[in-house]
């Protein structure tokens, strides 16, 4: 009897050894499934440092932001990136997302192009009944205007000698060479913008860059 009590008790540690080693390996399966499926996170967009000085210059170009162009992603520089998407139909997040720099038409790096567009990125999501859109990198961008440092020079000359502007000839597109550039286009019937344009440049007889000529060539 002493014996089948000894032989019971045997069974039933080797029983309850084999049932504890087979709840850990299923709890340490259960556990790298569960790792293995956690979703990855894909990369983060991120505009650079010229991108950012791109957007600025045209922000002021826009009379969205009052800064200089220095490349620093700062508060009033959000503040003209919200006011600029509330105006194209975007999600007004103050960062610069693909899809808001596609629309400001600033060129994306390799790395940016294969981030695809955050459909949450507009103010309406497009419906999904509609014709896919066919991809941004296929359309062409339009080309932004921008005059030399020795065109504004000779803009300031010009400014000068007809008494719109008192400052010095230095090739900087601020506050007071705007204001006379505003009124030389207001007294020769131009569009008053303030901004050094084609337009404007060909009327005080500056000569264009060969860059500029072929990308006027291209619009028409």
């Amino acid at each position: 009897m002493k014996k089948i009590f000894i032989l019971v008790v045997s069974l039933f540690v080797l029983c309850s050894g084999a049932f504890a080693q087979n709840a850990s390996m299923t709890t340490t399966t259960a556990a790298v499934k569960t790792s293995d499926t956690k979703p990855k996170r894909g990369p983060v967009f991120r505009p650079t440092k010229d991108q950012i000085k791109q957007i600025q210059q045209i922000l002021i170009d826009k009379k969205l932001y009052s800064g200089e162009a220095n490349g620093t992603y700062n508060d009033p520089t959000r503040d003209g990136i919200k006011s600029f998407q509330k105006d194209n139909g975007l999600k007004q997040t103050g960062t610069l997302n693909r899809a808001t720099l596609e629309k400001f038409g600033v060129t994306l790096t390799d790395a940016q192009k294969a981030i695809p567009v955050s459909p949450s990125s507009y103010e309406t999501a497009p419906s999904s009944t509609t014709t896919p859109a066919k991809s941004t990198s296929e359309t062409p961008k339009k080309t932004i205007f921008r005059a030399t440092k020795d065109q504004i020079t000779a803009a300031q000359k010009v400014l000068k000698d007809k008494s719109f502007y008192s400052g010095e000839a230095n090739g900087k597109l601020d506050d007071p060479t705007r204001d006379g550039l505003k009124k030389y286009q207001d007294a020769n019937g131009l569009k008053v913008t303030g901004t050094l344009n084609q337009v404007t440049l060909e009327k005080m007889g500056i000569a264009l860059t060969d860059s500029q000529k072929a990308a006027d060539a291209a619009a028409k």
